[in-house]
């Protein structure tokens, strides 16, 4: 079975925003598309009552992928979504796993099939989260091993892909656009060992290492590190930036401090990209660590990174000021930006 989203606009993705093309230097224009491992797994959730029971535990409106009917608002049923970005959160509200859910049932008359993408060390954490809740659902909950995922940025040579995956639909089960943002170009599941070469022909396979330069660099958070679980809050985590919540469904879990924060529309701090002025030695930098202004005063704090390129929490007044991080005694200048991609009223 292969699932696939409407083609279009498929290869002008990778690059914007300020992002760099993946290999280049090596014949990047030659490559039809650029896959990267993104180092996350997958679980399936199948079952009558799937749907209704993600609804009831995630920040977005799960029902769109069973089609439920229009939401609230909407006149005619919208086209079924391929990919939905949601968190789910803890009672208090924080953020506990940052997910994305992918649509493998064809039509609202089929059961409900979804697959849950997440930060690989916390697959088994999740699956308890999830059974912890289930009580007498009609869902299933099963890890899927057999499936690999992929970050695709299509090159300048994309071709027929679509026709191309049909003809590798026994390998490739997914390819959609990534919901959070079209910076992130498309996502693919496959079959674990697939040959990406048959599934994308002319494709070439990247490093995790570039897949989270990239993500650094547009300011996309992603698993634990970025989004530490019972501490991140998920408006200042760019939730709604990234389409990953609904303010108009019915409750959820930790849906109060949300949504009082949204109608409240104050957000004084925010996850942004930062670069230092040197390449920083790998886990030199200790997770929550102080960002400073030139003054002394705290700005943020550091959440993850590598090399030169991280992510942090600032505040959003301080964002064009002159900023340091201390590492070893040291102090080590850093600056911030507010990525292209983002509303162009956000950092007002």
């Amino acid at each position: 079975m292969l699932v696939r989203a409407g083609l279009p606009g498929l290869r002008r993705l990778w690059g914007r925003g300020g992002g760099r093309r993946a290999g280049s230097g090596t014949g990047a224009a030659a490559a039809a598309a650029w896959c990267f491992p993104a180092g996350r797994a997958l679980l399936s959730v199948r079952g009558a009552e799937a749907a209704i029971f993600l609804q009831g535990l995630l920040t977005n409106d799960v029902t769109r992928l069973a089609g439920a009917g229009p939401g609230p608002g909407e006149g005619a049923a919208a086209p079924l979504p391929r990919a939905l970005y949601a968190h789910a959160l803890n009672v208090q509200g924080r953020c506990l796993y940052d997910l994305i859910l992918y649509r493998l049932h064809e039509s609202p008359e089929e059961e409900p099939h979804i697959l849950l993408e997440c930060d690989s060390s916390v697959l088994d954490a999740i699956q308890k989260h999830l059974k912890l809740y289930k009580i007498r659902r009609k869902v299933n909950i099963v890890p899927c091993l057999d499936l690999s995922l992929w970050a695709v940025f299509p090159g300048e040579q994309a071709g027929d892909i679509a026709g191309s995956l049909s003809q590798c639909a026994d390998q490739a089960l997914v390819l959609t656009p990534d919901p959070r943002t079209e910076v992130m170009g498309w996502r693919l599941v496959t079959k674990k060992g697939a040959n990406l070469t048959e599934v994308i022909p002319g494709s070439r396979i990247g490093s995790i290492q570039d897949y989270h330069r990239h993500r650094y660099k547009q300011g996309i958070p992603e698993g634990v590190k970025d989004l530490p679980p019972g501490v991140a809050l998920p408006l200042e985590s760019n939730l709604a930036f990234m389409n990953g919540v609904s303010f108009t469904k019915g409750c959820y879990v930790g849906q109060e401090l949300t949504a009082r924060t949204h109608h409240m529309g104050v957000i004084r701090k925010r996850l942004v990209p930062v670069q230092f002025s040197v390449p920083l030695p790998q886990e030199s930098i200790p997770e929550g660590a102080e960002i400073l202004t030139e003054s002394g005063k705290s700005a943020g704090k550091f959440r993850a990174g590598g090399d030169e390129l991280g992510i942090a929490l600032l505040r959003l007044a301080n964002i064009n000021e002159p900023l340091c991080l201390k590492v070893a005694g040291d102090k080590v200048k850093l600056t911030a930006s507010i990525p292209e991609w983002w509303p162009k009223t956000a950092s007002k």
